[in-house]
């Protein structure tokens, strides 16, 4: 009974704090644009719904590429941001590997310190680019550092095992609508890069212009 209701509670929280990610990458993608891109999430509700049941964001990048255009993302952005996010873009699955291990460590009774957790938190985020984005592939990219950084004896892999894969689809939704909102900023970094070049160009031409007068 003790062991459902943690994971009952480390399911909720990790939900929550996985949509509130979503919608901080969202907000920075309104600040970066200045322009509300919220509503921009309800063309992104697609690859969302996909990718919870598939749970793979590599099968979802089909939908993710349509949510892209559907949001006015320009072709040759969205076609290099999409498919490269979804294999190195993996925030969802960090939240319930960092949570889910801090959580069955205070269930087991060992004591979690941010001595301990932040360069687990640092190699994780590098293990996470490489990991692949097929069901399962975070936790067992992240089993090694899971057991060599934390301590997890084979019982507590399982578990952490058993989260991941009761978690895999909200974690692997958060990757692919995260992508969404990355593919929003660097279009629109893209477009900002393009209007000062040109303007450096105008203004190289009028000088040559002028210089020939």
């Amino acid at each position: 009974a003790a062991t459902v209701k943690m994971f009952a509670s480390l399911y909720a929280i990790i939900i929550v704090l996985q949509l509130l990610y979503i919608l901080s990458q969202f907000g920075l993608a309104s600040i970066v644009c200045r322009k509300n891109h919220f509503k921009s999430m309800k063309n992104a509700a697609p690859a969302y719904f996909t990718a919870l049941g598939t749970q793979s964001s590599a099968s979802t990048i089909p939908i993710a590429l349509n949510c892209a255009y559907n949001n006015n993302i320009n072709s040759d952005v969205a076609d290099f941001v999409v498919p490269l996010c979804a294999t190195i873009n993996l925030n969802g699955d960090t939240i319930c590997l960092v949570l889910g291990s801090m959580g069955i460590m205070l269930a087991s009774g060992m004591n979690p310190t941010f001595a301990m957790f932040a360069p687990f938190v640092f190699m994780l985020g590098v293990t996470m680019v490489a990991a692949p984005g097929v069901p399962g592939g975070g936790v067992m990219s992240a089993l090694g550092l899971i057991t060599s950084m934390l301590g997890f004896t084979d019982a507590d892999c399982a578990l952490m095992i058993a989260l991941y894969i009761a978690m895999d689809s909200f974690g692997t939704a958060c990757n692919v609508t995260g992508d969404g909102a990355l593919a929003i900023i660097i279009a629109a970094s893209s477009r900002a890069g393009r209007q000062v070049r040109l303007r450096r160009h105008r203004r190289m031409g009028m000088k040559t212009a002028g210089g020939t007068g």
